[in-house]
C-alpha cells in the first residue's frame, strides 16, 4: 500500500516523459531533476515506473544528436541523487528496465539504447571513481547491480543482446574513467569473471574471454590483471570450445508484452 500511495500522485509526470511533444518531454526531464533530489527514499515501485517513463522518453527522441545528448542527460539524473540509496536504486531500476524492455526495441531504435547502455555503465564507473575509489561498499553494491541483473548468467529472462553489450563497452568505459589506473581492478573484473564461471553459453563465454584479455588491463599500476593474456583464462574452465562469431542477434528472452500505457 505504502508503494502505491507513493507512487500514484507521479503517474502524470511519468506520462509526460513518454508524451509525443518534445517539449513536454523536455519541461518534464527538467521536473524530474527536482523531484529526484529528496532525500527520501524511493520505492522500487517508484523507481520502475519512472524509468518506463524514461524509457519511452528516450523512444520518442529522434535525429542522432538529440537522442545522444538525451541520453547523456539521463545518466546524468544520477549526479542529481543525494543518498547511496536512492542512486543504487536508480541504476538497478534502468537495467532491469533495459532487461525487460530489450526484445521491444526494434533495428531502427536499437543504436540510441545501445548509446544509453554505455552511458549508464561509464556513469556507474564515474560514481565510484569519484571519491578515489575508496568507498568499498559503494563499488561492491553496484558490482552486485551489475552482477544481478545485466552479468547474471542464470537469469534467462535477460536478453543476450544487452549481456553482449555490456561485455562489449565494459573495458572501454572503466578505461575512459580511470585514467589514472587507480581503480581495484581485479575487483571490477569479478562480474566479468563470475558470468564466465556460471555462463552455459558459448559466444557469452568467447566476448568474456575478449574482454578479460583486452590489453589495456595490462596498464593498471596496482594490477597484473592481463599477465600478458593468462589474465583472460581465469575462470573459464569448463567452458568448451567456443563457438566462432558473436552471435549477437540470439536474444534468449522471453517475448515482452507491447507498451499499452501506463497503469493507475
Amino acid at each position: 500500500m505504502a508503494a502505491t500511495s507513493t507512487a500514484q500522485p507521479s503517474n502524470p509526470f511519468i506520462k509526460q516523459l513518454a508524451s509525443s511533444d518534445r517539449k513536454i518531454r523536455d519541461r518534464a526531464l527538467s521536473s524530474l531533476r527536482t523531484y529526484l533530489h529528496r532525500s527520501k527514499p524511493f520505492t522500487p515501485l517508484d523507481l520502475l515506473k519512472l524509468w518506463k517513463g524514461l524509457f519511452y522518453c528516450m523512444w520518442m527522441s529522434d535525429k542522432p544528436r538529440t537522442q545522444q545528448q538525451l541520453a547523456r542527460d539521463l545518466a546524468d539524473l544520477c549526479d542529481v541523487l543525494t543518498t547511496k540509496e536512492n542512486l543504487l536504486g536508480f541504476i538497478d531500476a534502468f537495467w532491469k528496465t533495459m532487461a525487460s524492455q530489450w526484445a521491444n526495441i526494434d533495428a531502427l531504435r536499437m543504436d540510441k539504447y545501445l548509446y544509453l547502455v554505455r552511458c549508464y555503465v561509464g556513469k556507474g564507473f564515474e560514481k565510484v571513481a569519484r571519491k578515489g575509489w575508496n568507498d568499498e561498499q559503494l563499488l561492491d553494491e553496484y558490482l552486485k547491480v551489475l552482477e544481478a541483473v545485466p552479468l547474471d548468467a542464470r537469469d534467462h529472462k535477460i536478453p543476450n543482446g544487452l549481456r553482449y553489450h555490456v561485455i562489449d563497452i565494459y573495458v572501454d568505459e572503466l578505461d575512459k574513467v580511470d585514467t589514472d589506473r587507480t581503480a581495484p581492478l581485479e575487483k571490477i573484473l569479478q562480474p566479468l569473471r563470475q558470468l564466465a564461471q556460471d555462463t552455459r553459453t558459448k559466444p557469452v563465454g568467447k566476448k568474456v574471454r575478449e574482454a578479460l584479455g583486452d590489453e589495456r588491463l595490462s596498464d593498471w599500476k596496482n594490477e597484473g590483471a592481463a599477465d600478458d593474456g593468462d589474465g583472460a583464462e581465469h575462470g573459464m574452465a569448463g567452458l568448451g570450445e567456443v563457438a566462432h562469431g558473436t552471435a549477437g542477434a540470439a536474444d534468449n528472452a522471453g517475448d515482452d508484452d507491447e507498451f499499452g500505457g501506463f497503469d493507475d
